[in-house]
């Protein structure tokens, strides 16, 4: 298994670790420059207590810049690449590796990554799961073939069975 993280550090791949960059430079570039423009026009507009574009251009104005501090820690406490060593097993589950597993004996099994969200694949249908939710706590270190069970949120006991466990790629 892996090595156990603080919470403040986020496994990214690659890819994941430069399209964040990519974000956080437009919104500290273009992204502000628009917001600033769309603020300066809505001002001068008039009576800016009943003026419903400044507002929402301010509204906008403060969520940037709160991506932006995200966008930031992200990247100060980011390690590339994953947790699962290329030359590890894959007899268990660990950080970075994606899992297939069957919930509550469903017909279908998921396929999910575990690690950070930004590591989560739309185009392949592979989402991610935090190592630190719920799910995550239950699967670290479990075997293939093993069944494990946690509580939800909701109350409700889950059982997951680990199918496989795959390098992503």
């Amino acid at each position: 298994m892996g090595e156990r993280l603080s919470d403040d550090v986020v496994w990214l791949s690659e890819a994941a670790y430069s399209k964040l960059k990519e974000e956080l430079e437009y919104r500290k570039g273009l992204k502000r420059e628009e917001i600033t423009k769309g603020i300066a026009a809505a001002r001068n507009e008039g009576d800016l207590k009943e003026n419903g574009g400044y507002h929402a251009a301010c509204d906008e104005q403060g969520k940037n810049e709160a991506r932006i501090v995200e966008l930031e820690h992200k990247l100060e406490h980011v390690k590339i690449g994953t947790d699962a060593d290329s030359s590890a097993s894959l007899d268990s589950v660990a950080l970075g590796l994606v899992v297939t597993a069957r919930i509550n004996k469903a017909d279908d099994p998921i396929r999910f990554i575990l690690g950070a969200r930004e590591n989560a694949d739309a185009s392949s249908g592979i989402d991610a799961f935090s190592p630190s939710s719920p799910l995550g706590v239950a699967i670290l270190g479990a075997k293939v073939g093993s069944e494990v069970s946690y509580r939800a949120p909701n109350g409700k006991d889950i059982v997951v069975k680990i199918i496989a466990v795959d390098r992503v790629g």
